[in-house]
């Protein structure tokens, strides 16, 4: 049985901040939301400082129309300084950050028309996955392909190890997987 004892950060101004750091160098500044410690190891969840943003290009027409992620980083350094231009109308800057774009600056109100919810399949589990709400924030042109930037409504939330240095190591897919039931029944005691 593992041995487990958490600790919950809620003041923002009194939370600890925790940097990752990413393989080409990016950092990405975090609140310390939760710490775990499981068999003398400790875990910690953390929250962007900065909100997250993500980048879709839209194909097809009409009903036929798809949201397609732009996860690939030469084209997020193509489109990078369009999408700063359109996003300081909103006096909002874009980062990018270890893990994930952010953007500095105050968010807009949530608007119902504005809302995305994108379906989410997993193809390594036979369930889907639940839909993912997304906020848009600003649309716009690049070589007469059409982009938007949308944040997501749910918090971004990332998991990671500290090593015996002292550094934050994201966990991978396996090892969150063993600590995950840990981290969910630890939540729903304290909704309870």
């Amino acid at each position: 049985m593992y041995s487990s004892e958490f600790s919950e950060e809620n003041d923002r101004t009194d939370a600890a901040a925790i940097t990752l750091t990413d393989e080409k160098g990016r950092s990405l500044e975090c609140y310390v939301e939760h710490s775990l410690s499981v068999d003398g190891q400790e875990y910690i969840l953390l929250l962007p400082v900065d909100s997250p943003i993500e980048i879709f290009a839209w194909q097809g027409d009409g009903e036929e129309e798809e949201a397609i992620l732009v996860e690939d980083d030469a084209t997020i350094d193509e489109l990078f300084s369009t999408a700063q231009a359109v996003l300081s109308e909103q006096n909002l800057i874009i980062r990018n950050t270890a893990y994930a774009l952010t953007v500095v600056g105050e968010l807009p109100p949530v608007e119902e028309s504005e809302i995305f919810t994108l379906e989410i399949e997993d193809e390594d589990q036979e369930a889907d996955l639940e839909p993912e709400q997304l906020q848009l924030l600003a649309s716009f042109y690049h070589q007469n392909q059409e982009y938007a930037v949308y944040t997501p409504l749910d918090p971004l939330l990332f998991f990671a190890r500290i090593t015996k240095t002292g550094k934050p190591e994201l966990l991978s897919p396996e090892e969150f997987r063993k600590v995950q039931p840990l981290l969910e029944e630890h939540l729903f005691n304290q909704v309870e």
